[in-house]
């Protein structure tokens, strides 16, 4: 009987076992994903993540993998999916059996929570190209191979730590804000070192002079591979004398150095009075009604100059709006310059109650206030699609013509693309610019197709007239202007988007929007602007550029340096360009209709698969570690 009774006994202590096993292992992979569920809850994104409770989170959630028995989350893949904001703590931190995570390419900023660099399981870690600031005091976990913190703003000293990382094969933390000196590494398996363009100083470590010159570039160091340091240099202690001559001034010198300093103060105060005075002509304050006398046509930079006093309150609002404010509130408000283009001024203005709207206060109308009303109505009802800007309110006197939008927090595409390209800026990926392009696109169709046959178009595409949602939607502004403007193309300092018919006929037509929007992708794929920029006049023909740059033969110097940066989208840079010179086609005819243009844009959206979260990681050539895709 003994016999029996054992083999039950071990039966039901094995039973016991695994049922606790699979307990503990229900219970990790539970914590694993409500630690992501906060991270998704806290951090902003522009590519849906599907992570929700009712699907299996090893097989189907976006860019999560686990290990081969289910249990443990140990990879995730995010890069380019227009993560925003600080990383929490205790989400991304929590999951300790996490051995690869990869946010390369996103929006991220803060300081780096000291949970996530000090996972016990990581291994290789891939923050590349976000926009984190702050030191690195934390310690890193013990199996790091790569860590990849580049084109960030960290500041502080390289971490001292680093040196006991055994197994690290490649470290990048170039372009940051990195002060103090380079610290000792344990080279045993390092293949790769970048700490190029940071603040370092100091001799470079004796144990990192086989490392090429390009790892150290952009720093004040010194010692091998670099020039020698310098032992030259004059040393002074505190409590070294030091001598002084002493040179005395005639009285003649003396009265001319005076008569100098009275007439800079003065050229000083001219200047400052002049600055100050423009500004508060560009920057508007507080806002009055004024009337103007009839028959006078110079107003004041005040969008409301115009307005009637017996009207102040006749602003006509769309049906669905809603906004609860009149045109003496809108008058009243705090208001700035945004921008002055081809059909006027754009303020941002900022109500009493917090709300901020943008003002167009448009001039030359060549339409009377019946038809105006007319249109301007028609385009409300057209404008209700989510990649127009919705059009509001309107208001329309002899004096002043005044259109009321909602204001787009991110600003315009043009802004995004060509403002400040120096280090510490955040470049738009290819992710981000393939979705503004595919709203954009969106918008133009719709405009297209529901504008009453093949008549209706828009007239102004431009960057600077595609504006963006806060999680990156491009959206189209200036719906309906161009018909009611006494306005000729040629004056226009956009001609650079304006197709070749334009001039000829002086009329906009749907194919001539095409060519527009292809010259809109072209400054997406280029970074280069079709307009003149400030102080300068000439033109630039943007399609005839990429057009013999590529008739000389296929090079890369056609992309966007930024989009360089990222290898794995040449294939879509390219059907991209090829979209963009399709719809740049000189014979109207020829170009593809906006419908057409959407299908493209999406299917190249569509085959953005996940196995492109790739190689940028292996850059250690001649190394035989097996490195994962960040």
């Amino acid at each position: 009987m003994k016999n029996p009774i054992k083999l039950h006994f071990l039966a039901v202590a094995t039973m016991v076992f695994l049922l606790h096993n699979l307990c503990v292992a229900i219970g990790n992979l539970s914590s694993d994903a409500q630690a992501l569920l906060q991270f998704a809850s806290s951090v902003p994104h522009v590519r849906k993540l599907n992570w929700n409770s009712t699907i299996p989170i090893c097989t189907s959630w976006v860019g999560i993998t686990c290990n081969d028995e289910g249990t443990r989350v140990i990879a995730i893949h995010l890069p380019g999916h227009g993560l925003f904001g600080p990383i929490p703590q205790n989400s991304i931190g929590k999951l300790d059996a996490l051995r690869i995570l990869s946010l390369r390419s996103n929006f991220l900023n803060g300081s780096l929570p000291s949970d996530v660099l000090s996972l016990p399981s990581l291994q290789f870690l891939y923050l590349q190209h976000n926009n984190f600031s702050g030191d690195i005091s934390t310690p890193l976990s013990p199996h790091l191979s790569i860590l990849d913190l580049s084109f960030n703003s960290f500041s502080g000293n390289i971490p001292q730590t680093l040196k006991n990382l055994t197994r690290l094969t490649s470290l990048n933390l170039q372009f940051n804000l990195f002060t103090g000196t380079v610290p000792e590494l344990n080279v045993t398996r390092l293949r790769l070192l970048n700490v190029s363009h940071n603040s370092l100083n100091g001799s470079i470590p004796s144990s990192l002079h086989e490392f090429p010159v390009s790892s150290f570039a952009g720093n004040s160091l010194c010692g091998p591979p670099l020039s020698p340091c310098s032992s030259l240099a004059p040393h002074y202690s505190p409590n070294t004398p030091v001598k002084k001559h002493y040179k005395t001034l005639s009285i003649g010198v003396i009265l001319a150095i005076g008569i100098g300093c009275v007439l800079l103060v003065l050229l000083l105060a001219i200047f400052l009075f002049c600055f100050f005075k423009k500004k508060d002509e560009d920057s508007v304050g507080e806002l009055t009604v004024k009337a103007v006398p009839p028959g006078k046509n110079e107003k004041s930079d005040d969008f409301g100059s115009g307005v009637q006093a017996a009207e102040k309150n006749k602003l006509v609002f769309f049906e669905g709006s809603s906004y609860n404010f009149d045109l003496e509130d809108l008058l009243r408000a705090s208001a700035e310059v945004l921008g002055k283009g081809s059909y006027g001024t754009a303020y941002k203005a900022i109500l009493d109650e917090s709300t901020t709207v943008v003002v167009k206060r448009v001039r030359e109308i060549g339409v009377a206030k019946k038809d105006f009303e007319q249109h301007i109505e028609f385009v409300g009802r057209m404008g209700r699609h989510p990649n127009i800007v919705p059009l509001c309110a309107y208001y329309y006197s002899k004096d002043e013509k005044l259109l009321v939008y909602e204001y787009m927090i991110t600003g315009s595409l043009s802004a995004l693309l060509h403002g400040n390209r120096g280090i510490g800026r955040t470049p738009l990926d290819w992710e981000t610019r393939v979705k503004i392009s595919l709203g954009a696109a969106k918008g133009l169709s719709h405009i297209h197709s529901e504008g009453g046959g093949s008549k209706f178009t828009h007239g102004n595409i431009k960057s600077s007239n595609i504006l963006l949602s806060a999680d990156f939607n491009g959206c189209i502004s200036d719906l309906g202007l161009a018909p009611l403007m006494n306005f000729s193309p040629g004056k226009s300092r956009y001609i650079g988007y304006y197709a070749p018919e334009v001039y000829e006929t002086q009329k906009f037509t749907q194919k001539s929007d095409v060519y527009s929007f292809g010259v809109l992708l072209l400054e997406l794929l280029t970074g280069k602007s079709p307009v003149p920029s400030s102080g300068h006049d000439e033109v630039v023909d943007l399609p005839r550029w990429v057009q013999s740059v590529v008739r000389e033969e296929w090079t890369a110097e056609v992309f966007d340096e930024e989009l360089m940066k990222h290898p794995h989208v040449e294939e879509e840079m390219v059907q991209m360009l090829q979209i963009g010179l399709a719809c740049v086609t000189r014979v109207p005819d020829n170009r593809p209709s906006m419908d057409e243009v959407v299908k493209m844009i999406g299917d190249l959206r569509s085959s953005d698969s996940e196995h492109r979260d790739s190689s940028e990681d292996n850059r250690s050539k001649g190394s035989n570690v097996q490195t994962p895709t960040p």
